[in-house]
């Protein structure tokens, strides 16, 4: 009898284990249907000559400067737009030590680096206040 107690204890030992490993196991939330596999074009890219790239991280905070070496505004962000994968510039400009300045945007290949400084051709602080202000979305 002393036995049957302790094999009986195991399997509901191993009952339990096993019900709340299918329970970790299975997700709960609705399992959405698959759709047709997707193709991924993959593109070679030379790995040691994009890791001495700029990174987004280093180009926030950036000044931008014009043709005469003029400081126009500041990178205040990097954004991809969902509608064209493009990436812009959100450039601050305008205000004296941040207060009273506007946010515009504008392509990112407007935006040159020459002697590790960014550079945009043509622009000025007026050319740029006349764009339309860039408002962040909210979440």
């Amino acid at each position: 009898m002393m036995q049957r107690t302790d094999i009986s204890s195991i399997f509901a030992a191993w009952g339990h284990a096993l019900a709340i490993g299918l329970a970790v196991a299975v997700p709960t939330s609705t399992i959405m249907a698959q759709g047709a596999p997707q193709s991924i074009t993959e593109k070679r890219v030379d790995v040691v000559q994009l890791a001495t790239g700029y990174r987004a991280s280093k180009l926030i905070g950036s000044d931008v400067q014009n043709s005469d070496k003029d400081k126009i505004g500041t990178v205040d962000d990097i954004i991809v737009s969902p509608a064209d994968q493009e990436p812009y510039a959100i450039l601050s400009v305008g205000g004296l030590l941040g207060m009273g300045n506007r946010l515009v945007a504008v392509p990112f290949k407007e935006l040159h680096v020459t002697d590790k400084r960014l550079r945009m051709e043509g622009a000025s602080k007026d050319s740029l206040r006349a764009l339309p202000e860039f408002r962040y979305a909210k979440d």
